[in-house]
């Protein structure tokens, strides 16, 4: 009786993921239906202080060993120090804008007096952990813009990179898009704590500082391209493929039609042409590396990329954070609106995992007992 329960039981877990996958593909239908885009122009800036977080963690850490009445005489005393700071914040605020200073613009880029709390610079920190198409890119531009507006001496920005590469006009167009904030004359690092390979570094070497962890990849500067061919299939089927093209080298290698030695070695050279173009932008950021050593496709841990000078410094982005404690860390994420087939896909998503997730365990646990059900 157990075992056909059992059996049973599997089948209603695997006709629930059916039916979920299903839904969840009638829902993305649903939701391209509806419009929407991808450009990330619609959503909003998410703030998060990573800084008061850190600051309140180690307030409870602090107050852990402390004795009742100990504890509440330093609650009193920090409670006392927080209110005294905001007020000088506050008295700071009102200063400035009774001296007329404008009120930082996304329009025209003008800066408030910093307060009292941001007099060493705020530290905007990014995060951006890409897929193969670098879609993150959306996001990223816009965050990029927002932070070049507000930017006041002092400020500087960590991005905590993580992306084993992809798409060229993908991560070029990251690359191109951190870049902007070089030339607009904002302190970049990047952090590695676990892969920057390829497209990752054409992102990452961008930086005035890359600071990566001992056992992160980084490097990988190379093309590489897979083309499937089954044209050798189709015609042991009697299938005929007809290709036309209008100009000489529209079509090099193609996946159904035959392919010509022709078409294989114009293929490579744009394979080297895009090597180059990878090779002359990591000489434009690193001048002092050797570039017939590194951009090889071979990829480094921590500390040869650091004596290779493919990085800065060996370490992780939390102790990057740690370091600046005392400054205001500023967690920015750009939340990108979703349209109603999108919400309910997500909606449904979460449903299914948490019901299948629940049946799952309930039924490892009968098992394990040996119980019926």
């Amino acid at each position: 009786m157990t075992a056909i329960l059992y059996g049973y039981a599997l089948f209603l877990l695997e006709a629930a993921t059916i039916l979920a996958a299903l839904g969840l593909v009638g829902l993305w239908l649903m939701s391209k239906s509806f419009g929407g885009t991808d450009d990330g122009d619609e959503g909003r800036l998410v703030v998060r202080r990573l800084d008061l977080g850190l600051r309140e963690q180690v307030r409870q850490l602090r107050f852990a060993g402390l004795a009742p009445g100990e504890r509440r005489l330093a609650e009193k005393s920090e409670a006392a120090a927080d209110k005294q700071r905001d007020k000088q914040d506050k008295q700071h605020a009102s200063r400035a804008l009774d001296q007329g200073s404008k009120v930082p613009s996304p329009v025209d880029g003008s800066a408030s007096t910093p307060l009292p709390s941001e007099a060493q610079g705020r530290v905007f920190v990014l995060d951006f952990a890409g897929d193969l198409a670098a879609q993150q890119v959306a996001g990223l531009r816009v965050l990029i813009d927002s932070v070049i507006a507000a930017f006041r001496a002092g400020d500087e920005v960590l991005l905590r990179l993580e992306s084993p590469g992809g798409a060229v006009h993908g991560y070029g167009l990251a690359g191109a898009q951190l870049a902007r904030l070089r030339d607009a004359g904002v302190p970049l690092t990047v952090a590695v704590d676990k892969v920057a390979a390829s497209g990752g570094y054409m992102m990452a070497v961008v930086a005035d500082h890359v600071v990566c962890a001992p056992f992160a990849m980084v490097g990988s500067i190379g093309v590489v391209a897979t083309i499937p061919n089954i044209h050798k299939l189709l015609r042991r089927h009697d299938v005929d493929v007809e290709l036309h093209t209008a100009g000489r080298d529209k079509r090099t290698l193609t996946v159904i039609g035959e392919n010509t030695e022709e078409g294989r070695q114009k293929f490579r050279e744009d394979l080297d042409a895009i090597h180059a173009a990878f090779r002359a932008w990591v000489g434009r950021y690193r001048p002092q590396i050797d570039l017939d050593r590194v951009c090889t496709g071979e990829v480094w841990l921590g500390d040869q990329a650091l004596s290779l000078g493919l990085c800065d410094s060996v370490g992780t982005s939390d102790a990057w954070l740690l370091a600046r404690r005392e400054r205001p860390l500023l967690l920015l994420r750009w939340q990108k609106k979703r349209n109603v087939g999108e919400r309910l896909g997500l909606a449904v998503a979460d449903g299914v995992s948490s019901v299948a997730g629940a049946l799952a365990e309930r039924l490892w646990a009968r098992l394990q007992r040996r119980e019926p059900w």
